[in-house]
């Protein structure tokens, strides 16, 4: 029906406006959180547990906020538990708060100081304990045991319960053995046998006579290093595509051993090819540099004569004016033809200036020490031969274990900072010694010493030496920058009684006294001025003495000045296997005192590095005497040699001599030259022995006095021999054994000879 239609129509109008205009129903009280309740907080305050919450009062009650809430509190590390309920329209949060730790004790550690691994646990009395920062702390302990050689070390924390919610942490350490290396092998090697490869890596296998040395024992860094030393000796003998595969280190299971797999990849032996050198920069003709190019067309692949040739061609370009200089060996290898071309390609290197100095790790040595050393200031152009030279000078101090420089980018792109890292070690000892020498027999001494004087860099010395020929007090003292200037100054006092019957029958008493100064002339020629006053007495002439020993008894002081110029190009100053030094000495007496003479003296050593740890040393040495206004040189001005001056011959062995009673008298002119190949003995390294062979060739000549008796040919002797020197922890010993090839009837020899003194 019509009328029906329309109703229905109406009926559903009114209902939409009906359900548009009606509000929907509010929600329950119930789901609404209206209060929160902290319960079981005792140092926590209520209102900080609940700004870790999620939600707030008049929120919903979420439970993915709740969850969340949970979490964020369980995150801050203040609560052992947490829970949280509703009951009703109340959100009720408990918690367990994590006790306080009181203390924080070690206990079962010998080898590591409570100190070292206070620093390393970072826990401390009056912070919250949690069990993962315990646990964190356990896995750091281990770590610094595992670091120092001991992976069998276990650590187990107790926890000591105390009112007011504190608790004693303990940890319980048992450090267990040192964790050495029982084996090493090599896998892949063909060319170089393992025997041979483990005289290339510093990790050496545990024995028995290692006691001195750690690099026995187990550390990842020093593997990481044991590979770059494969790589360079391979690279070094042509193996120009060597590798190290994998380095794997297995411990046994009772965690007292490792044993360690080296897998190498060999590759073929290349030559090098085609060599040049390609110069980008204004005004630098090439050819003005290949006489520094060591590397040849045709010689055995060396990345080590790759590198010397960089070295040489940057130091040359910076001395040419090129600071920024950037030197680059661009090497292709001809597989087909086994070749290496290297392009040595010279290009403008960005300009880069010094930002700032940092040094670290000197606690007793002042900064200012270290920094006089260098030769770059801050502000200077960055160059990286004033930075080596500067390493150099620093390790020569002698005052640490390890010098690190490294360099990183400073506050804008043409600026660097240069961080240097020191290992300080002891430079000071009060040490009682003894010891033995053919020369002079037992011996005892009494030394005090210290090279860096209240880190200031100063050094003192207070000696007493006891043997059966001499006794010697000694006193000097040294301060390196005078005035903070590049002066070194310094003060020598020394008392010395000398007993010389054996050679020429009489006894001798000095007391010197010497002020002196030294500084640079240049980078590597040093020049320094004394003055000196020495009081010599000859005394107890044997009666059967020589007339010439006779006439020289009593008193005599003298008083001289003196120069040296000493040029140092050595690798290093102990036990260079590099480079050379030259040295003048010049002294004038006759100031003041009784003699009147000059007295010059030229020294020169040349080192050669004929293979690794094989050196050969080429030395002379010469000097002449003479008086002026009317006054002879005296016996005890005059130079006396054999001994350790000229081996195969006994002390005062050669030189002018009295033939009725056989008195050494000495001589006013000598020159020695000297050829000696330092070689190992294939023992280890740590045991710091090594074999000498030796030619010894020179005389002693020239005397004022005349007489029948006098015997002086001024014939040149030769000696030859072999020696061992062994620098123990005790001390150093040295045997030669030498033979006089060429001598005179006269002279005194001697085929053995031993000095070896101790220090404890």
């Amino acid at each position: 029906m019509p009328g029906t239609g329309r109703c229905t129509g109406l009926v559903s109008v009114l209902l939409l406006i009906l359900f548009w205009v009606t509000p929907a129903p509010a929600q329950t009280t119930g789901d609404i959180i209206r209060d929160i309740r902290v319960e079981g907080n005792q140092r926590v305050e209520a209102e900080t547990v609940e700004s870790y919450l999620e939600v707030r009062r008049g929120d919903p009650f979420d439970p993915k906020r709740l969850d969340d809430s949970l979490r964020s509190l369980f995150a801050t590390g203040l609560f052992d538990d947490v829970s949280i309920e509703r009951q009703g329209d109340i959100l009720v949060v408990r918690v367990v708060e994590n006790p306080i730790i009181n203390r924080v004790a070690f206990e079962g550690n010998k080898r590591i100081s409570d100190e070292e691994l206070e620093a390393e646990v970072r826990l401390r009395p009056r912070t919250v304990y949690s069990r993962a920062a315990v646990q964190n702390a356990v896995e750091r302990i281990l770590e610094l045991y595992r670091r120092n050689g001991r992976y069998a070390a276990t650590v187990e924390p107790k926890i000591i319960e105390l009112d007011q919610n504190r608790v004693d942490l303990v940890f319980e350490i048992k450090e267990g053995p040192l964790t050495k290396v029982c084996g090493i092998a090599f896998i892949g090697n063909t060319k170089y046998a393992d025997s041979t490869l483990r005289g290339v890596i510093r990790t050496v296998e545990s024995a028995w006579y290692r006691f001195f040395t750690s690099d026995d024992t187990y550390d990842p860094d020093r593997v990481e290093f044991d590979k770059e030393l494969l790589r360079r000796f391979y690279q070094a003998r042509g193996y120009a595509e060597f590798k190290v595969l994998s380095a794997v280190a297995e411990l046994t299971p009772d965690g007292r051993c490792f044993y360690i797999t080296f897998t190498v990849e060999e590759g073929p032996r290349y030559r090098f090819g085609r060599i040049t050198v390609d110069s980008r920069l204004k005004d630098l003709d090439p050819d003005q540099l290949r006489s520094f190019v060591s590397t040849e067309e045709g010689d055995i692949y060396n990345a080590d004569e790759i590198e010397n040739t960089v070295q040489a061609l940057t130091d040359e370009v910076g001395k040419l004016g090129y600071a920024f200089a950037r030197i680059e060996p661009v090497q292709n290898l001809d597989r087909e033809n086994r070749t290496v071309d290297v392009t040595y390609r010279i290009d403008q290197g960005p300009r880069v200036y010094v930002e700032r100095i940092d040094i670290k790790g000197n606690v007793r040595t002042l900064d200012s020490v270290i920094r006089r050393e260098f030769r770059l200031a801050e502000g200077d152009p960055f160059n990286t031969v004033l930075l080596r030279r500067s390493i150099q000078r620093v390790r020569n101090l002698g005052f640490f274990e390890k010098v690190d420089v490294r360099t990183r980018q400073g506050s804008a792109p043409d600026r660097i900072i240069v961080d240097v890292e020191v290992a300080e070690k002891s430079t000071g000892s009060l040490s009682f010694g003894a010891g033995f020498s053919t020369a002079d027999g037992p011996l005892a001494d009494i030394r005090l010493s210290e090279d860096n004087l209240l880190g200031r860099g100063q050094a003192l010395l207070l000696s007493l030496t006891v043997s059966a020929r001499r006794r010697r007090i000694e006193f000097s003292f040294t301060e390196p920058y005078f005035l903070e200037r590049e002066l070194a100054a310094g003060i020598d006092l020394a008392h010395t009684q000398s007993d010389f019957q054996s050679e020429s029958s009489f006894d001798e008493t000095v007391t010197r006294g010497r002020l002196r100064a030294s500084y640079d002339l240049t980078e590597y020629l040093r020049h320094s001025v004394r003055y000196s006053i020495k009081n010599s007495d000859i005394r107890n002439v044997d009666n059967d003495a020589s007339q010439f020993i006779k006439d020289e008894e009593g008193e005599r002081l003298t008083s001289s000045v003196g120069q040296t110029f000493t040029y140092d190009r050595r690798d290093t100053r102990f036990l260079p296997s590099e480079g050379y030094v030259i040295r003048l000495d010049q002294d004038i007496a006759g100031l003041l005192g009784d003699n009147r003479y000059l007295r010059q003296e030229l020294k020169a050593n040349f080192y050669y590095s004929l293979m690794p740890d094989v050196v050969l040393n080429l030395g002379g040495s010469a000097g002449y005497v003479f008086g002026f206004g009317g006054e002879d040189v005296h016996l005890a001005d005059r130079f006396f040699l054999g001994g350790s001056t000229f081996r195969g011959f006994a002390a005062a062995g050669i030189g002018p001599r009295d033939t009725d009673t056989n008195d050494a008298l000495g001589g006013n002119l000598y020159y020695v030259g000297t050829a000696e190949i330092r070689f190992p003995l294939g023992l280890p390294k740590e045991i710091r022995m090594f074999g000498r062979a030796f030619v010894d060739a020179g005389t002693l000549t020239d005397i004022d006095v005349s007489g029948p008796s006098l015997e002086d040919s001024g014939n040149i002797r030769v000696s030859a021999g072999v020696g061992l020197s062994w620098l123990s922890p005790l001390g150093p010993l040295a045997i030669d054994l030498a033979q006089a090839l060429v001598k005179d009837d006269e002279d005194d020899t001697e085929t053995f000879r031993l000095s070896f003194g101790t220090r404890f």
